[in-house]
């Protein structure tokens, strides 16, 4: 039997877990006022005049208003001089000014009102020539933009992604150890879900094991939770139908939770029972593919050529080329941070240099179709000198979290 898979029942488990997040406070306002102050001399460097920051991350990052995106405007405009202004329905301001952290007068519309209008004159109340360049935030709808430009069409739009990436591509002290402490959180879910596997468990009962897990260990529950047995295991994020665990299979679980608004991610993929031959030679291989991307992770380097190092290992190996299968169907990672999923991408065309502050994940999984797959995740973060890991790979397929290493 694999180390650490199987003989505890999840009540014993949880037993062994305890609440993680002692000493991990929120981002604080100095932190808040240097990501605006950084934003705003972004904003005088590339002529920039305002941008707008929607509901949703980027609207957190720079205010500490978590806010989910819908049909109604729910915003901030930064000037590039100045302090900023909220803009929200006219029954919401009171909740805004509960949820924010950085002041900022609150414009407010009513249900049959225009909040693009507002939007406009919140502008021109700041001072903004009519025909200056206007950032809009990068994640709102369409419908908000077209909206916007049907009434500012003198305004030069633009992406305000040109603002908000290069303040949130780079993370800071505080936001690196809130990030390690979910991932260590999260890696220790893992261990505790491996250790409850037994024939005949279902996929669905380790999904429930692992969101209470996550609240025992603090969080709030599982951001997310992926468990797949066997050949389910080869589709990347999972079938619509649970599977039941049998002698054998691969089992590959992917999960995350959040603290204080910053995420973790793992994979870890390992075999119930004893591994046969070609499950160890594909694990093996595909650990070896993990590592050559993180070897490739130097600063300065192209984010693609991360990418482009686990491919080359992997078809070394005899798999892909390129998405084929069996290989690597999807890119090798991703950002992380407030989002699972945020730029830059590990995945040719990025070209984004690889640069202090940046994290990702590191994830160049194997699918072989009609048989299993193998996803190793790991997330690592830019040091000056090169690549530091969150949390250590997984040591191997027959001792997977190292418990007798």
């Amino acid at each position: 039997m694999t180390v650490g898979v199987g003989g505890k029942t999840p009540e014993q488990a949880l037993a062994g877990l305890s609440n993680m997040v002692a000493g991990m406070g929120p981002i604080g306002l100095d932190e808040y006022q240097a990501r605006i102050a950084k934003a705003q001399g972004l904003m005088r460097d590339r002529g920039i005049a305002a941008i707008y920051l929607n509901a949703g991350s980027n609207l957190r990052y720079f205010t500490g208003v978590k806010w989910s995106p819908s049909e109604r405007m729910v915003g901030a405009v930064l000037p590039a001089d100045g302090p900023l202004a909220y803009i929200a329905p006219a029954f919401e301001e009171g909740t805004i000014r509960d949820f924010r952290e950085v002041d900022g007068a609150i414009h407010t519309w009513h249900e049959h009102e225009s909040p693009y209008r507002l939007l406009l004159d919140m502008l021109a109340g700041m001072g903004i020539a009519a025909d200056a360049s206007i950032g809009l935030c990068p994640s709102m709808a369409f419908f908000m933009y077209d909206g916007i430009r049907r009434l500012g069409s003198a305004f030069g739009f633009v992406d305000a992604a040109c603002i908000i990436n290069p303040c949130r591509f780079h993370k800071s002290a505080t936001e690196l150890a809130l990030m390690q402490r979910a991932k260590d959180m999260t890696l220790e879910v893992h261990k505790a879900a491996a250790s409850i596997l037994r024939e005949g468990i279902s996929t669905t009962e380790v999904a429930e094991f692992i969101h209470q897990a996550h609240r025992r260990v603090g969080a709030p529950g599982s951001t997310f939770c992926i468990v797949l047995f066997g050949e389910a295991s080869a589709f990347p994020h999972g079938v619509k139908h649970a599977q039941v665990l049998k002698d054998g299979d691969m089992v590959l679980i992917d999960t995350g939770c959040q603290l204080h608004g910053y995420q973790s991610d793992i994979t870890r993929s390992y075999v119930f029972g004893a591994p046969n031959e070609r499950q160890r030679a594909f694990w093996n291989l595909e650990k070896a593919a993990q590592q050559a991307a993180f070897d490739a992770a130097r600063p300065g380097e192209p984010c693609g050529s991360v990418d482009a190092a686990a491919r080359r290992c992997l078809e070394a190996g005899g798999l892909g080329p390129d998405y084929q299968l069996p290989g690597l169907p999807h890119r090798t990672g991703h950002g992380i941070g407030m989002d699972i999923h945020e730029g830059p991408y590990l995945v040719r065309g990025d070209e984004t240099p690889l640069a202090e502050g940046m994290c990702f994940s590191n994830e160049p999984m194997i699918c072989v179709p009609g048989e299993f797959g193998i996803r190793l995740e790991d997330h690592f973060y830019m040091s000056a000198t090169g690549p530091r890991w969150f949390t250590q790979p997984s040591h191997s397929i027959d001792d997977p979290f190292g418990l007798e290493a």
